[in-house]
């Protein structure tokens, strides 16, 4: 990492009006829209507030649907892991794995759940097709020394600490982060709408319970009915905790945590290892670069298998592009997680060579998932679900350090997809309402999607998007090796459809986004 990075801002390129493509989801062949920019760098703040305006990142390229107009509305979903107790189907899959590591038996059948197997296409459609027509070639170092020369002489000039200035404007953003993040609707709705055939669970009806559970409901009912002033002294007397209360603590009245499930230890001489190692993505760090061949050849024989893809479309330079090239700085800061902030990928070792990677990107907030690759022949481990639980399991544990750390982001839910609706099936979870950036609880969402692929989730109608843009003219830019604001550097434009870019970027971006990065115009 430069010496310079504390200094060193997000450096974007917008690309001006909305691309379609061939939809990844529905097949349309120009069905799906999105706006988007090339990220030279980005700061992992800068990254989350953005991801929490329905942003989303593969590679270097960030996009952001057109959720009233694409053909198939993608909506940024978080899971709360805090909360998060895993379904009877995610401890099937953990207790597969334990089998399989302490005696290695292979179960039959397959999980219930559908795997957490990112496509391509839930990244972007046709982004690398974008991205190699774009052809953008940049000398980031000649760029960022660029930026730091007139970052610095504007500093100098205004006689005050960089450091102490951006120190004062990240607490801001914090504060902001935390006012807006934390947005429920107004108006719950209650949902009772049954899914359509074939469409999956109905997450808005309560998880199935035990059949031993609702035995001990129905005796503890009629106990009240036949003696309704001592009810509960009656049924306790017969050593049953009253079901509308809760028990005392008592270790065998507890569930097994997520934790216990995953952990639970093995014998002595069991028949496989399995190791998981977080390496920074990196060709500096020595892990990643020396498992970089090994991942790579992977990541082929993944794509090739499970997503059918002819081997010139998934070479080393996709792979590069895609999965190894990132614009977020990484970031180490004294209260932040021992690994740091920034790009990760969480290999699983099993016996020594790696089985599935995780992409991941640690930010202030969350842990975004970005992709996962397997070696098929271990599909029989569920490893999507498994590795969805272990990155759950992994924000708890960032958690306990870092205590505004503590959402799991799973990238978009597409309702309309019955593939893609498996994301709600980790709840509780939240959906991000695309009008007002508020978060609101999916079973609340659930019923509108029925009636319609686009909805705005925040029942509030007066409710607005308390982020957006409101001063443009503060919107930062960088032209001809100088930083200025947008208000000075338009007077310089004659070209009038210069400013009808500029402000749709800073709509989409918001206003403290736009204020903080560097918006790079030729």
């Amino acid at each position: 990492m430069a010496s310079w990075a504390a200094l060193s801002p997000s450096i974007v390129q917008y690309f001006e009006g909305e691309d379609s493509y061939r939809c990844g989801y529905c097949k349309n062949e120009s069905g799906s829209r999105s706006n988007g920019m090339w990220a030279h760098s980005m700061t992992v703040q800068d990254y989350q507030d953005l991801i929490d305006r329905g942003w989303r990142r593969s590679g270097k390229y960030v996009y952001k649907p057109v959720m009233n107009q694409t053909c198939c509305p993608q909506y940024t979903i978080r899971c709360r892991p805090l909360q998060f107790q895993p379904s009877k189907s995610h401890k099937k899959v953990l207790k597969k794995m334990l089998k399989f590591l302490a005696k290695g038996e292979i179960s039959k059948g397959n999980c219930e759940d559908e795997p957490m197997e990112p496509t391509m296409e839930d990244t972007v459609a046709g982004d690398f097709g974008l991205i190699n027509k774009l052809d953008i070639q940049c000398d980031l170092k000649t760029l960022s020394d660029d930026v730091k020369e007139s970052f610095e002489s504007e500093e100098k000039k205004k006689g005050r600490s960089p450091k102490k200035e951006e120190s004062k404007e990240l607490i801001q953003s914090q504060h902001i982060e935390e006012k807006l993040g934390s947005g429920e609707p107004s108006h719950p709705i209650k949902v009772h709408t049954a899914p359509k055939p074939g469409k999956g669970a109905d997450l808005s009806k309560p998880p199935c319970r035990k059949a031993k559970e609702i035995r001990k409901e129905r005796k503890r009912l009629k106990l009240m009915h036949q003696n309704p002033a001592g009810e509960l002294a009656g049924f306790q007397a017969q050593g049953e905790p009253p079901s509308l209360f809760q028990p005392k603590a008592n270790k065998s009245n507890q569930p097994k945590s997520l934790e216990d499930l995953i952990f639970e230890s093995l014998p002595e001489n069991a028949s496989h290892k399995l190791e998981v190692r977080l390496v920074p993505v990196s060709f500096e760090d020595p892990e990643f670069k020396s498992s970089f061949s090994q991942s790579f050849s992977l990541y082929v024989k993944y794509q090739m298998a499970i997503h059918q893809d002819p081997p010139d479309e998934c070479g080393k330079t996709e792979f590069t592009r895609f999965l190894c090239s990132s614009p977020l700085e990484a970031e180490n800061p004294p209260h932040g997680p021992d690994c740091g902030y920034g790009s990760f990928h969480q290999q699983y070792w099993l016996d020594g060579r790696i089985i599935a990677v995780g992409v991941i990107d640690i930010l202030p907030y969350c842990v975004s998932s970005v992709y996962l690759y397997y070696d098929p022949d271990y599909s029989f481990l569920s490893l999507g679900v498994y590795s969805a639980l272990r990155e759950i399991g992994f924000t708890r544990q960032l958690h306990q350090k870092t205590s505004q750390l503590s959402y799991y982001y799973m990238g978009f839910y597409i309702h309309s997809c019955p593939k893609m609706k498996y994301k709600g099936q980790y709840r509780p979870s939240d959906l991000l309402c695309p009008e007002t950036y508020v978060w609101v609880p999916i079973e609340q969402c659930l019923s509108s999607l029925e009636n319609s692929k686009y909805c705005r989730f925040n029942q509030d109608p007066e409710a607005v998007d308390e982020g957006r843009s409101k001063e443009p003219d503060r919107l930062q830019v960088f032209h001809r090796k100088a930083i200025m604001p947008y208000g000075i550097y338009k007077k310089q434009q004659k070209d009038p459809s210069e400013e009808a870019a500029v402000l749709q970027y800073a709509g989409l971006v918001g206003q403290v986004c736009s204020e903080r990065m560097l918006l790079l115009r030729n």
